[in-house]
């Protein structure tokens, strides 16, 4: 990976963009950064030039540009950064999805990796913690927009109380219910409970944040089962079938 400090933020922005860009029609051109950017086209030019020097991209003129191997690694931390801290915003702090999105962009250049790892876990706490939730969040909501009132709080824990002893009847069918991570359906959610993959893949898997106890989310499945669109701490992860089966992990 990169270090931030060789890569400024306007060209965190561009392998931001050249990212985006190529996941969405396969291909990047200038004019397609450009446009998502909204810049000049000579400003592009400078700074396909300026990330082909640092070898991040591959660029000719009027041919198509793709990441390398270092560019792709940079670019999925600014992607990740950016991801991290919008939906800590809106999720979390619920604001608005186009504040969120422009204080993200702003953010994610300068943000340290440890305050950014700190993000993630607190979202992720709030989501599973009894006394957090949709619920919690949404009366975090109520309190901004009334100017910090604390209407009728003892009916609020009343039902926290109620919340934390369903949660926990819930978490103990959880427990019964483990599954292999290749027959988690899109858009459910579970905790890892166990990874039995070995070597390399498995090396890489714990580096990514794929261990015991951490969230984790099937986004997409090829039409066939192979591979699955993972996403866990931040990342999005393309697992083959069989390294999926290797992930148990617990309905949530």
């Amino acid at each position: 990976m990169v270090a931030s400090d060789t890569v400024s933020a306007s060209m965190e922005d561009y392998l931001e963009a050249i990212f985006h860009v190529i996941a969405k029609q396969q291909v990047a051109r200038p004019k397609d950064i450009a446009k998502l950017l909204n810049v000049s086209h000579p400003s592009v030019t400078g700074a396909l030039r300026a990330l082909a020097e640092k070898e991040l991209i591959n660029y000719t003129p009027y041919d198509l540009i793709t990441l390398t191997t270092r560019g792709e690694a940079a670019a999925k931390d600014v992607v990740r950064r950016h991801e991290t801290l919008r939906n800590f915003f809106v999720k979390v702090l619920v604001v608005n999805e186009k504040e969120a999105d422009e204080a993200a962009c702003k953010m994610e250049h300068s943000i340290p990796p440890v305050i950014l790892e700190r993000f993630v876990q607190f979202a992720e706490f709030v989501e599973v913690c009894p006394r957090g939730g949709e619920k919690w969040v949404a009366g975090f909501g109520y309190y901004c927009d009334h100017a910090g009132k604390r209407d009728n709080c003892e009916r609020c824990i009343s039902l926290c109380l109620d919340e934390v002893k369903e949660k926990k009847e819930q978490g103990d069918q959880e427990e019964m219910n483990r599954v292999q991570l290749k027959d988690l359906p899109p858009g459910r959610k579970g905790r890892v409970v166990k990874v039995t993959i070995a070597g390399d893949t498995g090396k890489r898997m714990v580096e990514m944040g794929v261990t015991a106890g951490s969230l984790i989310e099937v986004e997409r499945v090829a039409p066939l089962g192979d591979p699955l669109e993972v996403k866990v701490k931040g990342y999005h992860l393309s697992l083959r079938k069989e390294e999926a089966a290797g992930i148990e992990v617990a309905l949530l």
